[in-house]
């Protein structure tokens, strides 16, 4: 009983010391898009926040990789558009440059790794372009 005791207080005193970061988990971020709305056109911009839900705050320093812009939402998977990422100043905040070649929705589909973060965070922003 005294065994299962100290079993039981060391685990408690060690749920205490970790801290709330080392329990989150990827569904734990969210992409949303800067602007709903982008340019229909060569060198559009447009740009994506990643936040971390529980605490609504921006994560700055995240390595995006395997990044897709293609018009999906208006059920064109195949027309894709080049895109390249382009220098921000603000957290959080990754931007990128795209030659849209149509008006319509187009989705950004983009992975990420956040630093202390062991899963990968996977995510879709949806876009408008206009004329």
């Amino acid at each position: 009983m005294i065994k299962n005791s100290f079993v039981f207080a060391a685990l408690a005193a060690l749920l205490l010391v970790i801290p709330p970061a080392a329990m989150a988990g990827a569904n734990d971020y969210e992409f949303q898009p800067v602007t709903p709305e982008i340019k229909n056109g060569a060198g559009a911009e447009f740009a994506v926040r990643l936040i971390d839900k529980r605490s609504g705050k921006p994560v700055p320093g995240a390595v995006l990789f395997r990044t897709r812009l293609d018009m999906s939402p208006d059920s064109m998977d195949e027309m894709l558009a080049k895109h390249e990422p382009l220098k921000s100043d603000d957290p959080g905040v990754y931007r990128f440059k795209a030659d849209i070649t149509m008006a319509g929705g187009w989705a950004f589909k983009l992975q990420a790794k956040v630093p202390g973060e062991p899963d990968t965070v996977e995510g879709s922003v949806v876009f408008t372009a206009k004329d």
